[in-house]
């Protein structure tokens, strides 16, 4: 009987640390791997079809951009936030559609940018392109991957979705600015950018989210936001955490609206 019952603790032991290993390594194998080439420059991507794929159809698409510690070129780590949340075959069902998380090089950014740093490496002065300037940058490819999505008619124009965290929140608010006709609603995640910008997207849907404790990128970077969008009379909503740090994007990954409010919105 103790041998029993020491074989029984015994698998239930490995059971739970399969399932924690699980929960904690989600398979993401249902993402493609993809790689989009324009004049030279490459933007590699994983993508998630619509739960039913019908060849025939044109679906909505939701581009997600990931935050810095994610670069590099191994197309797999801009999965590790968010990529599980598409995955939810509840969620799949209930709203087919493709969803895009492509890849930041290590070495750059989403969007046109200067940091300023302390001897620390705190970020003590942030500078942000009015949308204007040419240079190229990975958030511009993604513009132009979406543009050829759009035009073999794999997605519905009319349904183009943008979201991002960190760094990714920032290349949101960029390319909102940039391709503000593009977008059918978009949700930022502890972003920050150019706030003289919000006149040119304000007539796109937004759903903010920040925590109060972010030591990494100012609260009032969505604050900013938040009440220039609402002067300009504006459809945004915003999350602000109490006590939570830079890792806001649980906090707006569990939000049980941000899919059926994301899917509410359409372009006329």
């Amino acid at each position: 009987m103790k041998l029993f019952s020491a074989l029984t603790v015994l698998l239930m032991i490995q059971f739970s640390s399969f399932y924690a290993n699980a929960q904690d390594n989600p398979d993401f194998s249902a993402y493609s791997y993809e790689t989009f080439i324009h004049n030279g420059d490459t933007l590699r991507y994983r993508m998630l079809q619509p739960a039913g794929y019908d060849s025939q159809k044109s679906y909505p698409l939701i581009v997600f951009l990931h935050g810095s510690g994610e670069r590099g070129d191994d197309n797999a780590a801009q999965l590790l936030h968010g990529g599980s949340l598409f995955l939810k075959d509840s969620l799949r069902q209930r709203f087919p559609t493709f969803v895009i998380f492509p890849q930041c090089p290590r070495d750059s950014m989403w969007a046109s940018m200067k940091v300023t740093r302390d001897n620390t490496g705190k970020a003590q002065k942030w500078e942000f392109s009015d949308g204007t300037d040419k240079e190229s940058t990975p958030g511009m490819l993604v513009k132009l991957l979406v543009d050829s999505l759009v035009k073999i008619d794999k997605v519905n124009s009319k349904r183009l979705y943008l979201g991002g965290l960190s760094l990714g929140g920032i290349g949101t608010y960029d390319l909102l600015a940039r391709y503000p006709k593009t977008w059918a609603a978009a949700f930022p995640i502890c972003g920050i950018g150019n706030v003289s910008t919000a006149s040119k997207f304000s007539k796109v849907p937004l759903w903010i989210f920040h925590g109060d404790a972010d030591k990494s990128v100012p609260v009032s970077g969505s604050r900013d936001y938040v009440a220039a969008l609402k002067g300009l009379k504006a459809d945004v909503k915003y999350s602000e955490y109490p006590g939570v740090g830079h890792n806001s994007w649980d906090n707006a990954f569990a939000e049980p609206e941000l899919l059926p409010w994301l899917f509410s919105h359409k372009k006329k």
